[in-house]
């Protein structure tokens, strides 16, 4: 059963739309939000929160907030973007956030991407996720009565854009029908978007995708996906490896104006080396050494 996040409401305040700032959408009897500083979220400081680290936090927000539609109080909230360097500044104030927001229950989706963001992405990948957790708990109330194990929601099969039949809840569907296209107008080596999907231990799911651009370089997108007190409806490490796929698309589309910065696939087969030396540090070990010796 997916997370309803913040049990504790009491720390929680009504998300107002005022000064023009209504719902940007509105789906599965939830309101999404634009962006909202923690100030506008939380009642009040909460405990083991000193109050330096309050007035720091008050400044910080999220880029989209997921609120029931009857009450006006946050479910979720979501933040699409670069990932801060680690012992930066910017690491350390998203500690302070992450800690205010355990301290009032408030659930988090955390999406790291350096091409991926809320004003582009967010509406899509919030639906996305709203469906997805809708799906998950029918999924549940149902189960109990099935003979078999029901279709999970990135599993179903329907038509796609292009007209044929695939998983109609991929995100990365369109990045890999524009590769298809690519290739035949001969701007790509191969048109098979190739991916991969690990989750850390304590940490995120970490999810690749690439495609080869020639024959010795290829055009790599990473994301990672943090679910705090929170699920998404779906495995994280397979939606962090759709999201890699749809940063992808993002990037296939500029492929001649901006040229694209690409990773030779002698290095790109170096680093899923890398990645397979540490199935120890992962939940659920690396599924992916056929990879290595590609």
């Amino acid at each position: 059963m997916t997370g309803t996040g913040g049990e504790d409401d009491s720390w929680l305040r009504a998300v107002s739309g005022d000064g023009g700032r209504g719902p940007l959408l509105a789906r599965g009897g939830q309101l999404v939000h634009g962006a909202r500083r923690l100030g506008e979220l939380v009642r009040r400081r909460p405990p083991g929160i000193t109050g330096n680290q309050w007035s720091t936090a008050l400044r910080e927000g999220y880029d989209l907030v997921v609120c029931a539609a009857g009450t006006d109080r946050p479910v979720f909230a979501v933040e699409i973007g670069p990932v801060a360097p680690a012992g930066s500044a910017g690491q350390r104030v998203e500690r302070l956030k992450s800690a205010v927001a355990e301290a009032v229950g408030l659930a988090v989706l955390r999406i790291g991407s350096p091409t991926l963001r809320a004003d582009g992405h967010g509406r899509r990948v919030v639906a996305y996720v709203i469906d997805a957790r809708g799906y998950a708990q029918l999924d549940a109330d149902e189960a109990e009565d099935a003979d078999e194990p029901p279709v999970g929601f990135r599993d179903i099969l329907g038509r796609l854009p292009d007209g044929r039949t695939g998983h109609v809840n991929d995100l990365g569907a369109l990045a890999r029908a524009a590769a298809v296209e690519a290739y035949v107008s001969r701007r790509l080596a191969d048109p098979i978007v190739r991916g991969l999907h690990v989750r850390w231990a304590g940490g995120p799911a970490e999810g690749w995708s690439w495609v080869r651009v020639r024959p010795d370089a290829c055009l790599v997108e990473r994301v990672t996906v943090h679910e705090e007190r929170f699920s998404a409806g779906v495995d994280p490490g397979r939606l962090a490896e759709d999201l890699a796929a749809l940063a992808l698309g993002e990037r296939l589309r500029a492929l001649e104006a901006t040229g694209p910065e690409l990773t030779p696939h002698d290095e790109l087969l170096a680093d899923i080396r890398r990645l397979e030396s540490r199935r120890d540090e992962m939940t659920g070990g690396f599924a992916y050494a056929h990879l290595c010796a590609d």
